[in-house]
């Protein structure tokens, strides 16, 4: 049975990770001593709900956590150094700090290693979240002790809405561009004065023509996407910040 640890203070251990091609200690007394920080535990880097979902979530509202009170978010998995470091690249998550647990010491003292060995993987970590305030557990969220890989309360959004209901979510905007467009250039830089995030999508590198055309309906950038609506170019950009 999986145990909510609430009130419990994390287990003490040593991470090995790499930084600058060098092996550097980490213990978790630099994690979490005289800070509040968002915890989010899971199978493995670069598995399917891991990269699609739990690790963008966190990422996505990082600016949201640290307006509530939270001093970092911290990606625990049951890999190694160089496996999380590239899985960091990958994912772009400069919000959140990826931490390999390769021996499995945290996972276990946490009581949440579990046996995959069905799929392949050994011992890895059951899918968690937890707040935890100077050392101590204040929350956490287990996903339910079912077949598969449940993800129902360890994501990004449960945990917010503990910590602050009320919390407001940033906007989601993707933006089109290619290479030297002056017009994709002066969009972004509305986009930065106004403190919004984006996710750049580049013509000839991560789209064709043909998709840009599909999706917006349109063949040329900037082509800008607001919670899911299209704006339009850096004009029509221009206009919708004039009007909210």
């Amino acid at each position: 049975m999986l145990l909510n640890r609430r009130g419990q203070r994390v287990p003490k251990v040593t991470f090995r990770t790499r930084q600058n091609n060098q092996w550097v200690d980490v213990t978790t007394d630099e994690l979490f001593a005289g800070k509040t920080v968002v915890v989010f535990s899971l199978p493995g880097a670069f598995t399917p709900t891991c990269s699609s979902t739990h690790l963008p979530g966190y990422n996505e509202l990082a600016k949201v956590f640290k307006e509530n009170g939270v001093d970092g978010i911290i990606c625990i998995s049951v890999n190694d150094a160089f496996v999380m470091n590239e899985w960091a690249k990958d994912q772009e998550t400069e919000n959140v700090t990826l931490i390999p647990d390769g021996n499995g010491e945290f996972t276990e003292g946490m009581g949440m290693l579990v046996d995959k060995s069905d799929l392949g993987f050994g011992k890895r970590s059951w899918r968690y979240s937890m707040l935890v305030k100077d050392s101590v557990i204040d929350n956490m969220f287990i996903e339910p002790d079912e077949p598969g890989d449940p993800f129902k309360v360890s994501d990004a959004e449960t945990m917010l809405k503990y910590i602050n209901p009320a919390a407001v979510k940033p906007n989601l905007v993707s933006l089109f561009t290619k290479v030297g467009c002056p017009f994709c250039a002066r969009a972004k830089a509305m986009l930065k004065e106004r403190g919004l995030d984006y996710e750049e999508i580049i013509l000839g590198k991560d789209v064709t023509t043909r998709s840009l055309r599909a999706i917006t309906g349109g063949t040329t950038v900037p082509q800008v996407f607001i919670d899911g609506q299209l704006v339009g170019g850096s004009e029509a950009l221009e206009a919708y910040f004039a009007a909210v």
